[in-house]
């Protein structure tokens, strides 16, 4: 009989994720939660190629890890020794069970008949923290096997019994001694079980492991006990907490991980990058909460299990895929067609995207679907493994509440295999009105064969409005991060600090971290770096610091490697703006096009079949590029102090001075391109010609060819009819002078324009120009307009007139500090150089983010420019930069490295014993009681923990988390303190 199950609370904690909601946003915005696993975590140079043999290396650097979390132990009232003898993901699970019952509006379980309650979680084998502990146990065995090698190497007993002993207390330190919680603590089982004992639930407390299916395998246990009356309420979920080299290595044998980034359903197929975290669901019989007024998220409408039988153990099948699916739909009662959503397994595994994306488009197309999204979360946080299907699971049940198909993470080149009825989504999409009820699934898989699939559709037809940002704003890939002061001493500083914490970051906090820096107010001394990677920053930052120790000098200096420096008053300004023969290619402002409006100036550039000879379209379009790229300078808060124009550039410098309007200038070029395909004459062309100019005139002479531009010392262009210059390559290539012909439709500024010059001066004559109001340098005259110059006559003069850039640029550089060239292409940019010493910049409109990234950290070095609009419309998170990364500690990484003792052996420093702050809000706390070296949290009224303390020194940092770095602290500054009621940072 069918029973839908509601979802009427939900809670997780997984990377970049404290709580649904904000594993929502990181899914609609595409945020990437990898970072470098923390050496405290693992130190997986350990583990690197030449150094790890017989195939115990890993094959990552990368995870996604929980940051900033420690358990409230005393908001839980967990005694000492029963919080140190259990592994984390009791704590963790607890915790996250206890707010997914607030989300519910059941805190505590208040309100329920707790005989009827049940807690089913998704685990395999316990934690890495519990697994590491069991080291301390096996101390026999390695003594026994030093105690060998000491004795074939001649060592005295007495050395060698002094030489275990201090090993000994070494070895023991990092680990907790084991007492009567250790058993207990150290099982998976007991995840659930202490959920039971917490709240009082009585109804069944177990844990399910299915391997990376356990969470969604846990739902579908709970759901099978609602359906048949044996809970009332049930909470399901999964929860994981391993990244060391058990699984780590196991997955690398298997060739399972990434080792770049992480691409799901993609052509290219990465493998996955690890994650952890926990989620869980409370679920109740859609009828009782109905009745109960609980609010629903979604229902669970289908739901189905199946094996892979004899497939293989770890290589997923089609048959046992497309079993489970296919139980899970006929549960529901209806065809998977009438999905909008699949929320994948998704691991970005060969085999593994191969076979589901069979399956699912075999099932989709058989019922005839409309095109339905397909994602998974593992791309945004990392494969939590047994946790895995509960992320996605959330990530699918809001999705269908707020009526929002979330976009796909991490499919750069879609599978040969996602095709239609399949699509990936670039940006979050509103589920389409005709589609209701709104439904979607979730798909898991794990190793022994195991498959699960659950069902889902909207608790009621509304639409619950969810605001994320429109238009959406992908990340360009690249950040800006803008630092200032007035002291370059204190800025070196602040970049170095900057760096370490940079080192640690993660992916999605590169774009946190660029949109905190980028609320700075000018200063004196401005530093700004581009990156695309939290290692690339940190490196740039360094590399920043250096460099302004080197030019303590005022001025601007910017490097290939994305650094750049401004001491001093900004700079002035001059902009360069290209011509038909100086652009580019197609106009495609990209990345730009996403930070300012510019479909207004392209509106009046008409389609073409000719490409980029075509004159009436190139001319507004090279037009309409530079006017894109002056809104950006706007929008940067940067204003420029002259303009320089090559060839028809100069109108758009006009325009910049306020001669005329942009849409205005768009148009002029449009009839000024259209007239000149019209009347100029045919059969011409350019070439390029490397030559000073006395030499370029002797190539030229007994031919009708003419220098129709000056560039540079021997950069010219020269103009006229195919016979002359056919002739004049000849030459060249007879002197062994370079010459190549340009890509243009004629012979711009030669005589060929002659016959379009009534039309031409009829068109400018019509058109009502302003007097500038900026400094213009004129390509025509190498020198700086007149207020009162006949604008008309300049542009008709110049159609046929040399362009005089070289001399134009040595004047544009008598009135300004820095050059910027503004339009499609950097050719302009290249010929500026060789005419001046003053730096040169360009901002391509057409070009990609990392050189757009690059042009708007220098105009911050150098202008002082505002580098918010670079992060403005897209989601971020608010970042402390001073704030250390808080990280899980595992106790094999606490010992450090090895350093002599006095006494000749290797000893852990002493650690400093330090007190924590209180968590925000909390009650007080008793201070940190000392003994033997070990820190103890007691709660107000508890009994000494349980236990004696470890050896000295033997601060075990499970139970909180290490801020950025690794060792013990007074060895790097990484406090590991002994559990307690550890605060929340």
């Amino acid at each position: 009989m069918k029973c839908p199950v509601a979802i009427v609370g939900m809670a997780c904690r997984y990377p970049d994720a404290d709580g649904p909601d904000e594993l929502w946003r990181t899914v609609l915005a595409g945020r990437r939660a990898f970072r470098r696993i923390p050496p405290e975590r693992l130190r997986t140079a350990d583990y690197a190629p030449g150094v790890a043999v017989d195939g115990d290396g890993i094959d990552t650097e990368r995870a996604a890890v929980l940051e900033g979390w420690t358990f409230d132990r005393e908001a839980f009232r967990v005694p000492g020794g029963a919080f140190r003898a259990a592994d984390l993901t009791h704590w963790l699970a607890l915790e996250v069970a206890a707010a997914a019952l607030r989300d519910a509006g059941l805190a505590d379980g208040e309100g329920v008949d707790r005989d009827r309650v049940g807690v089913v979680i998704g685990n395999s084998l316990t934690g890495e923290f519990s697994r590491t502990g069991l080291l301390r146990l096996r101390w026999p065995y390695v003594r026994r096997t030093v105690d060998t090698v000491l004795g074939r190497r001649g060592l005295a007993n007495a050395e060698r019994r002094e030489l275990l002993r201090e090993l000994e207390e070494l070895y023991k330190s990092p680990f907790p001694v084991p007492g009567d919680e250790s058993l207990a603590g150290g099982l998976a089982n007991t995840i659930s079980g202490r959920i039971c004992n917490h709240f009082g639930f009585h109804g069944a407390g177990y844990t399910v492991d299915a391997a990376c299916a356990s969470s969604l395998v846990s739902v579908v246990t709970a759901c099978t006990a609602l359906a048949a009356g044996d809970l009332d309420l049930a909470l399901a979920g999964g929860v994981d907490l391993s990244l060391d080299p058990f699984e780590l290595v196991g997955f690398s044998r298997l060739g399972a991980l990434a080792r770049g980034p992480m691409r799901v359903y993609d052509r290219n197929p990465t493998g996955f990058l690890p994650g952890e975290g926990c989620g869980v669901l409370v679920l109740a019989r859609a009828e009782d909460a109905r009745r109960l007024g609980l609010r629903a998220y979604a229902l669970i409408e289908g739901w189905g299990l199946s094996s892979d039988g004899r497939g293989g153990l770890t290589r997923p099948e089609r048959a046992g895929q497309a079993l489970a699916l296919r139980r899970a739909y006929e549960r529901a009662g209806f065809a998977p067609a009438t999905a909008g959503l699949i929320e994948g397994h998704g691991t970005g595994t060969a085999v593994g995207d191969e076979v589901e994306l069979a399956v699912l488009g075999a099932a989709l197309a058989a019922d005839g679907a409309s095109p339905v999204a397909l994602g998974s979360v593992k791309a945004n946080i990392g494969h939590t493994k047994a946790a895995a299907g509960a992320a996605g699971l959330i990530k699918t049940a809001l999705a269908v509440h707020h009526g929002v198909l979330p976009p796909t993470t991490g499919c750069e080149d879609p599978h040969p295999l996602l095709t239609a009825p399949l699509r990936t989504l670039d940006e979050p999409e509103d589920w389409p009105d005709g589609a209701l009820p709104r439904r979607a699934s979730v798909n898991s898989v794990g190793f022994g064969g195991v498959n699960a699939h659950v069902v889902l559709e909207a608790a009621d037809t509304a639409r619950h409005p969810y605001a994320y940002p429109r238009p959406h704003v992908p990340a360009p890939g690249w950040e800006v991060f803008p630092v200032g002061g007035d002291d370059a001493g204190e800025v070196a500083g602040r970049l170095l600090r900057l760096a370490e914490t940079a080192a640690s970051l993660s992916e999605a906090e590169l774009t946190d971290a660029a949109a905190a820096l980028a609320h700075g107010e000018p200063a004196r001394v401005r530093v700004a770096v581009v990156a695309s990677s939290p290692d690339e920053l940190a490196e740039r930052l360094r590399s920043a610091a250096r460099s302004l120790g080197r030019r303590p000098g005022e001025g601007f200096h910017g490097d290939a490697a994305g650094v750049f420096t401004g001491v001093g008053p900004t700079a002035r300004l001059g902009l360069l703006f290209p011509g038909q023969g100086t652009a580019g290619g197609p106009v495609d402002t990209g990345p730009l096009g996403r930070i300012v409006t510019v479909g207004d100036l392209f509106a009046e550039v008409p389609p073409s079949t000719l490409g980029a000879t075509d004159t009436s379209v190139v001319q507004p379009a090279v037009v309409a590029a530079s006017l894109a790229g002056l809104r950006y300078l706007d929008r940067l808060g940067v204003r420029a102090r002259a303009a320089l124009g090559h060839s028809l550039g100069e109108l758009t410098a006009l325009t910049w001075a306020g001669a005329l309007p942009p849409a205005a200038a768009v148009r002029l070029a449009r009839a000024r391109g259209d007239l000149m395909a019209r009347y100029a004459e045919d059969g011409g062309g350019m070439l390029a010609v490397a030559a000073p100019l006395e030499t370029a005139k002797a190539l030229l002479a007994g031919t009708d060819a003419v220098i129709a531009a000056v560039n540079g010392p021997d950069r010219l262009t020269v103009a006229g009819p195919a016979p002359s210059l056919a002739r004049v390559r000849a030459e060249a290539r007879r002197r062994g002078i370079g010459a190549v012909a340009l890509a243009v439709s004629h012979a711009f500024h030669s005589a060929a324009m002659r016959p379009a010059l009534p039309e031409l001066t009829k068109c400018f004559a019509e058109v009502g120009f302003d007097r500038p109001s900026g400094t213009v340098v004129s390509s025509v005259t190498a020198a700086v307009l007149p207020p009162d110059t006949d604008l008309a006559a300049l542009l008709t003069e110049q159609v046929t007139a040399p362009v005089l850039y070289a001399d134009a640029v040595r004047e544009l550089a008598r009135h300004v500090d820095v050059l910027l060239e503004l339009g499609t292409g950097v050719v302009l940019s290249g010929l500026a150089r060789d005419n001046t010493t003053a730096p040169v910049l360009s901002l391509d409109v057409t070009g990609g983010a990392g050189a757009l990234a690059a042009t708007t950290a220098a105009l911050f070095a150098a202008c002082g420019a505002d580098v918010r609009p670079w992060t403005a419309g897209r989601f971020h998170r608010v970042l402390d930069l001073d704030r250390p990364r808080v990280f899980l500690a595992n106790p094999c990484e606490v010992v450090p490295d090895p350093a002599p003792s006095r006494s000749g052996g290797l000893r852990p420093p002493a650690p400093e014993v330090r007190e924590p702050a209180a968590a925000p809000g909390a009650a007080d706390v008793p201070p940190a009681r000392q003994g033997q070296g070990d820190s103890v949290w007691l709660v107000p009224g508890e009994a000494e923990p349980s236990g004696a303390p470890g050896p000295a020194g033997s601060a075990w940092g499970r139970g909180g988390a290490a801020p950025g770095g690794s060792g013990m602290d007074g060895a790097s500054g990484v406090a590991f303190p002994d559990a307690g009621a550890s605060p929340r940072r």
